[in-house]
């Protein structure tokens, strides 16, 4: 269970120019020990409008009513945990599609009442991940929570939760060697649109502060925080370039260090 790596990968990875599965099977054929963290909000919003649904962000975080959550179950621990498991595989791979819920992985309460069924971990319980590791298994993780914290009664028992904080929540719990984000950008950003190649916790902050830093940016570097306070390596990188993971575990890849 040692030098365990949590990669967080948006739910649109899987089109056909993309290299992350590809990259995942030959890591884990080289022995590495993966744990993959997916989104997947657009593939909700595309299912939403389907059925007539009319989704509804607050500050950038979408609002989750019953029928929302009812969806947004059916394409994160469904559809989109399940291509990716079937990508992995098809490649000659060993994954286990799993969600939040199972094994009770994630206990999750309620972030905000009028954000509707949001959660966020109240706690970990990674012994599911340790036995499918242990099996030399990837387990591939949808951003789904039981309701275990302060539920009234007739309330579902799943929420939906933020993918990122999911990730850095992880890397912690099962003590991570590293954290990677794979995002469509190059890295964190100065004032000036370069890449900030190292960044301390305390520059974080007054970037975030001052702006530099906005939008769904905030919960990555957030979640690199959690892992890096558990003693994990955190990385931002630009998951568009072509093999970017192997470059990444050759010790060559570019974007963001969240380092001490």
């Amino acid at each position: 269970m040692e030098c365990i790596t949590v990669i967080k990968i948006g739910g649109s990875t899987l089109s056909s120019r993309d290299t992350t599965v590809e990259d995942i099977v030959s890591l884990q054929k080289q022995g590495k020990s993966l744990v993959i963290v997916h989104g997947g909000g657009n593939t909700v919003t595309e299912w939403l409008k389907r059925q007539g649904i009319e989704t509804q962000f607050v500050r950038g975080e979408r609002v989750t009513d019953g029928p929302a959550l009812e969806i947004a179950v059916a394409v994160l621990a469904g559809l989109v945990n399940k291509e990716i498991v079937a990508a992995i595989n098809n490649l000659g791979g060993k994954a286990v599609g799993i969600s939040g819920i199972d094994g009770s992985l994630i206990k999750g309460k309620i972030k905000n009442r009028e954000m509707g069924y949001v959660g966020m971990a109240a706690e970990i319980n990674p012994e599911i991940l340790e036995i499918l590791l242990k099996a030399v298994f990837i387990p591939v993780v949808s951003p789904m929570s039981l309701y275990a914290v302060d539920r009234p009664a007739g309330a579902s028992q799943i929420l939906n939760i933020n993918a990122d904080p999911t990730a850095g929540d992880l890397a912690a719990a099962i003590k991570a060697e590293k954290l990677v984000f794979l995002t469509n950008v190059t890295g964190i950003l100065d004032a000036s649109g370069n890449v900030i190649r190292q960044l301390t916790p305390e520059k974080a902050g007054k970037l975030v502060t001052s702006g530099v830093i906005t939008g769904g940016m905030i919960p990555k570097l957030n979640a690199c925080l959690t892992a890096l306070n558990a003693g994990a390596v955190a990385r931002i990188i630009d998951g568009r370039q072509p093999h970017a993971l192997m470059q990444e575990f050759a010790g060559e890849g570019s974007g963001t260090t969240i380092t001490e």
